[in-house]
């Protein structure tokens, strides 16, 4: 096969995949699942607990990288809509970058999207194990071993156990977080028994609103975008669904309230209530807040939703990194024996294999656990930008193309194409600078560039190996 897609617009996402069977996952996953693992997906550590590192490095300000985060991911969203229902039947959202770019940009996309959530899953069992090691004692990494473990087990058992696990969790976290907002935006308001706030001075005082400057701001979205990835997760969840491309097409309608009130409004409140500077990177913010207030009991509660909100995004990492690692395998990029399912349709050892890579990634943070948490939440925040971006250019070739051959499949279209995602493509790679030029994030975009590379010389390495093979 060439490095690039031909001419022609796929009709089906079966067309991706020329030669090979049709997937036999199930599609035992309702609605309501898909809903809450896009809006779950998003609610984990990053937010509870990583969000503490961006308020210490930009300041109040970072109420505005978060919201510029925030409509980045919302048009990204409304991209993978348009691609979704004019391409039905796709398996991964990798699959849109090779309809619009190539082969090369499906299989990097792929891999970068399966490294980058391997990190994750490491991550979140480090934040969680660190919660229970306060309650029993335990070392952090044989918590850490056994959250991963137990999530494992409840991936292999069904498609349908993930969602239903899922659902409720991320029930909790919704509620959980209308609660703080509820009760601290009483406290600002000057509302009710914790009446007698400082009001908004918090947002001007200890060195203005942006203390760093806007840089600062744009640097910072690269950390505030990890926490607001996962969103596109109901884009591989819903080809486990009965109607996949609607699904999908229905998520993007909420996804702008849901980061507003979820993210800018918490963060908001956060920063208003406590002074920036005194937030301790790796504490929770949440429950900072909280503290604030004076409410008995409220700052264990978070503690609690905290742990709720990384077994969820622990959970949703793990399913994710099976599903994109079968993917490639259904495209002959990963192992062909990693395209198998069992009875009760789950690709079991790609479950396994990605468990065992993050099993990996567990143990080298362990060793140097706030070191690595800070470098593998910038330097993963790179790769989504990397990854985000290649899906802004696939959608715009796809856009045109669709628009000559069968416009009548632009049932959803993007927002004022195609300077909306012009601008995407531009502000990606604004950020993408600033975090370059910013002494202390650069290692970091460096090295999310090495890792982008190596995958990159696997690619060629591939193809070269299937072209002395006759592959075609």
């Amino acid at each position: 096969m060439s490095s690039t897609y031909p001419e022609g617009l796929p009709q089906t996402g079966a067309e991706l995949y020329p030669g090979e069977p049709p997937h036999d996952l199930g599609r035992s996953l309702k609605s309501r699942h898909v809903a809450m693992i896009a809006i779950g997906g998003i609610i984990g550590a990053g937010l509870f607990v990583g969000s503490s590192a961006s308020i210490a490095t930009v300041g109040p300000a970072v109420v505005v990288s978060y919201a510029l985060a925030g409509l980045v991911v919302l048009l990204v969203m409304r991209m993978l809509s348009e691609m979704a229902v004019a391409i039905p039947g796709t398996q991964s959202f990798p699959d849109f970058a090779r309809a619009g770019l190539g082969r090369w940009a499906g299989f990097l996309s792929g891999w970068l999207y399966w490294y980058f959530w391997v990190v994750v899953v490491a991550i979140e069992a480090i934040a969680g194990a660190v919660i229970i090691q306060g309650w029993t004692g335990l070392p952090v990494w044989l918590i850490g071993v056994a959250l991963m473990a137990v999530l494992t087990a409840v991936n292999l058992m069904s498609t349908r156990s993930y969602g239903e696990f899922e659902f409720w969790f991320s029930s909790i976290k919704v509620a959980a977080i209308l609660v703080f907002i509820l009760l601290t935006g009483s406290y600002v308001l000057g509302l009710g028994s914790g009446a007698g706030s400082g009001g908004f001075a918090n947002l001007t005082a200890h060195g203005g609103f942006m203390p760093f400057g806007f840089r600062a701001v744009l640097a910072g979205i690269t950390s505030v975008i990890f926490a607001l990835t996962g969103a596109e997760i109901a884009t591989i969840a819903a080809a486990e669904s009965a109607e996949p491309g609607r699904t999908v097409a229905r998520m993007t309608s909420t996804v702008a309230l849901r980061i507003l009130i979820f993210y800018v409004l918490s963060i908001l409140l956060i920063v208003t209530i406590v002074p920036w500077n005194t937030i301790q990177p790796g504490v929770s913010p949440f429950a900072t807040a909280l503290t604030r207030l004076d409410i008995p009991g409220a700052a264990t509660a978070m503690t609690a939703v905290v742990l709720v909100a990384v077994l969820s995004c622990l959970n949703s990492g793990l399913y994710v990194t099976s599903r994109v690692l079968f993917a490639l395998a259904a495209r002959g990029e990963a192992p062909r024996g990693l395209v198998a399912v069992n009875r009760r349709q789950v690709p079991a050892r790609a479950i396994l294999v990605a468990s065992l890579f993050s099993y990996a990634a567990l143990a080298a943070s362990v060793l140097s656990p706030t070191l690595v948490f800070s470098f593998l939440v910038n330097a993963s925040g790179a790769l989504m930008l990397i990854i985000y971006l290649m899906l802004a250019l696939a959608q715009i070739r796809l856009r045109r193309q669709i628009e000559r051959e069968a416009p009548e499949r632009l049932q959803i279209r993007m927002w004022l194409f195609p300077w909306a995602s012009y601008a995407t493509v531009a502000a990606m790679i604004a950020v993408l600078v600033a975090m370059a030029l910013t002494p202390d994030l650069a290692s970091q975009f460096y090295s999310s560039l090495v890792i982008t590379i190596l995958f990159g010389g696997a690619f060629l390495i591939m193809r070269s190996r299937q072209a002395k093979g006759g592959s075609k």
